[in-house]
This record gives C-alpha cells, sequence and structure tokens, in this order.
C-alpha cells in the first residue's frame, strides 16, 4: 500500500485541515446528495465511501443504517473523522483510488460512492479507477460519481474529468447509466468558476 507522500492526489490537503472542514459542514449532506436520494439503499448494506475525507457522508449513511468502510488517505482527516463523526457503523482505511487496497479479500458493496476525487487522477488512472470500482461491486449494485471540473482548491494535483470518457470507461466493464448531469454550479459560494458532473452507474 503507498504511504502517504506516495499518494499525490491528497498534495495540499494536510496543511488545509479547517478550510477542508469547514467547506464540507458548509454543503448541507442532503443538498449535495439531492440527484443521488432515490439512488441511496434503503435497505442497510455496505457502503464504500472512497475519499471520505472527515467523514461527515459516512456517517449520514451510518445514521440511516448501513454498514460504511471509509477509505481516506490522509491521516489527518481519518484522525477528525474518528472524533467528529463517531460511529461503530464506520470502518476507516488508508487506501486511494486506483488501486484502493482494501480489507477484506472477497469484500463487495451494495452502493459506492466517490465524491470530488477524480480530479486529482489523470486519465489513465481514472480509468483504471473505474475498472477497480466495477470490481467491488455487489450484481445490482450502485456507484454514484461527482467530478469537479475548475481551478485548484485545496487540493494541488489536478486533471481534467471528462464525463464522456468516464461512461465509456464504465461501460467497458458492465456498468450502466442511471443519471448524468453536467455543467451543475457549485454548492459552495463564490466557486463560480468550477462546474461539475454527476453521475450514477449500475453493475
Amino acid at each position: 500500500m503507498k504511504n502517504q507522500a506516495q499518494v499525490k492526489g491528497i498534495q495540499g490537503y494536510a496543511g488545509s485541515v479547517q478550510k477542508f472542514i469547514t467547506a464540507t459542514l458548509a454543503v448541507d449532506f442532503f443538498d449535495l446528495y439531492r440527484d443521488f436520494a432515490e439512488l441511496i439503499p434503503k435497505i442497510p448494506g455496505q457502503i464504500l465511501d472512497i475519499g471520505a475525507g472527515i467523514g461527515r457522508d459516512s456517517w449520514e449513511f451510518s445514521k440511516m443504517g448501513h454498514s460504511v468502510l471509509a477509505a481516506e488517505p490522509t491521516a489527518v482527516y481519518r484522525a477528525v473523522g474518528k472524533k467528529m463523526f463517531p460511529s461503530q457503523n464506520i470502518q476507516w482505511v488508508d487506501s486511494s483510488l486506483p488501486e484502493l487496497k482494501l480489507p477484506g479479500k472477497d469484500k463487495h458493496f451494495d452502493f459506492l460512492v466517490a465524491s470530488a476525487i477524480f480530479h486529482h487522477l489523470d486519465k489513465a488512472e481514472q480509468h483504471e479507477a473505474i475498472v477497480r470500482i466495477c470490481s467491488l461491486l455487489n450484481a445490482g449494485g450502485i456507484f454514484i460519481l461527482s467530478l469537479r471540473n475548475g481551478p485548484p482548491g485545496v487540493g494541488t494535483h489536478v486533471f481534467p474529468t471528462n464525463s464522456s470518457e468516464i461512461i465509456k470507461s464504465a461501460a467497458s466493464c458492465g456498468l450502466k447509466v442511471l443519471l448524468h448531469k453536467s455543467n451543475q454550479p457549485s454548492l459552495l459560494k463564490h466557486k463560480e468558476s468550477v462546474v461539475w458532473s454527476r453521475l450514477a452507474f449500475q453493475k
């Protein structure tokens, strides 16, 4: 497993903890997931939150009765998350895309979340990440993805994202599109130059 220094995508995050916390809490969970609300499983199941940050979203999923594996490579964020959002239904792991090594050889999930992390992967890594995610989904499982485009924020290792390319990668491993919304405005104030695409897939 890569150590923190080898995970290029988290460059800039460890030194911006309070800024990240403020930005996370500035956006209500239900506003953030409005487009995906009908896709979140109603029956308690297994959820993987990739790039979980401080764990606010993992915590909300856990309150719904789900068991959540929160994958976050930045150690200080994991530490903050365990204190701010404690839950027996959340298991934290130090891991990141595209490899995303997880405990449990045969672990699969009903619902996977990757919010605001693909712009830290280059084009080849984005494809690798989709293939890896597909391998972790149960049959019928759902993967939701928020793609960011715009000037760098907290993270400084940034690449463009392209919905069409992501959809092609998803189709290549058997994922079908359930939702595709492009050019969505940021939910944060003073982020007019940042636009989002929201996608959902099913295996």
